[in-house]
C-alpha cells in the first residue's frame, strides 16, 4: 500500500508513448514544466497539489521551472473564491506562472457583461461560484431581476485582482514541443490560427482525432477518471470536483511523469 501512495503522490516516470517521440517534441533543455488541470473551485486540492509540486522541484532542482495552469479555476467545486485568492496572492517562488483560460472563466466574464447569461451559467456551476463570494440571490429563483441583483452584488464584493486576472488571461502557449490549451485545437487548422472559441470549447472533433497537430497538445477540459495519454495530445482534466484527483504532468525533455492528489493510484488511459 506504501508503494501504491508514493505512485499516486510522486507519479511514475514514463518514457515516450507508443512509436517513441523525437527530440524536438520535449521540454526545452534545462527546463521542466509542470502542468495543472481544471481545479473547478477545490482550493484544498490545489494547496495539497502545489506543496507536492514545490518539494519535487527542489528535491531535483533544474535551471528553469514553468508552472502552466490549463483553467476553469472556478465553478462546481464550493471554493472558487478561494481558488483565486490563491492564484492572485503569492506564488511559487522561482517558477514562471502561465495563466490559460478555460470556458467557466470566458463563462463568469460573461455573466459580469451580461446578467441574463446567468440563467445558463447557475446550472453549469456559476450558483456554486456565486456562493464561494457570499452571493445567494440566485440560490431559490429564476427571477431577471435577481440575475441582476446577483451581478451587482458580485461585483461589489469581488476583488479587482480577481477582475484583472480573468480579464488577463492567455488562451494558449506553446513551450518546446508542446501545446497547451484548455480544451484543445480544431484538426487542419495550423497551432498559430485556432480560435479562441476552439481552444477554451472544443471537444469531440478533437478529442477524436488522431492527426497529428505539429506539437503534443496538453489539454484540460474533457474529464476522465485516468490520465490520457495518445500520440497527438495529452489530457489532464481527472475531475477534481468530484474525484478528489487533482492531476499535474510534469514535463522534462522527453520524459512525461505525474504527481496527484488523492488516494487514488494513478491510472493511465490506453495510449492506442
Amino acid at each position: 500500500m506504501a508503494e501504491k501512495n508514493m505512485w499516486t503522490r510522486l507519479g511514475g516516470r514514463l518514457k515516450a508513448i507508443a512509436g517513441g517521440h523525437p527530440s524536438e517534441t520535449g521540454a526545452p533543455d534545462g527546463t521542466r514544466i509542470y502542468a495543472i488541470g481544471d481545479i473547478h473551485g477545490r482550493d484544498d486540492l490545489l494547496a495539497e497539489l502545489l506543496a507536492q509540486i514545490e518539494a519535487d522541484a527542489t528535491a531535483s532542482p533544474v535551471q528553469s521551472n514553468i508552472l502552466v495552469y490549463l483553467g476553469d479555476y472556478v465553478d462546481r467545486g464550493l471554493q472558487s473564491k478561494q481558488v483565486l485568492d490563491r492564484l492572485t496572492g503569492a506564488r511559487l517562488a522561482g517558477f514562471e506562472h502561465v495563466f490559460l483560460k478555460g470556458n467557466h472563466e470566458q463563462a463568469l466574464l460573461q455573466f459580469l457583461a451580461d446578467p441574463a447569461f446567468g440563467k445558463t451559467w447557475k446550472y453549469y456551476g456559476g450558483l456554486e461560484t456565486l456562493h464561494s463570494y457570499g452571493v445567494k440571490e440566485l440560490t431559490r429563483t429564476d427571477d431577471p431581476a435577481a440575475f441582476v441583483r446577483a451581478r451587482e452584488n458580485l461585483l461589489e464584493v469581488m476583488p479587482e485582482a480577481h477582475r484583472h486576472f480573468l480579464e488577463t488571461l492567455e488562451v494558449s502557449r506553446e513551450i518546446g514541443g508542446y501545446f497547451f490549451a484548455h480544451a484543445g485545437v480544431r484538426p487542419g487548422i495550423a497551432l498559430h490560427r485556432q480560435i479562441e472559441e476552439d481552444l477554451l470549447w472544443i471537444r469531440d472533433e478533437f478529442v477524436e482525432s488522431g492527426a497529428s497537430f505539429g506539437k503534443v497538445v496538453v489539454h484540460g477540459h474533457t474529464p476522465n477518471e485516468a490520465v490520457v495519454i495518445r500520440p497527438n495530445r495529452i489530457g489532464i482534466d481527472t475531475g477534481a470536483y468530484m474525484t478528489g484527483v487533482l492531476t499535474a504532468l510534469v514535463l522534462e525533455g522527453t520524459e512525461r511523469r505525474f504527481i496527484q492528489t488523492g488516494e487514488v493510484p494513478l491510472r493511465q488511459a490506453a495510449s492506442g
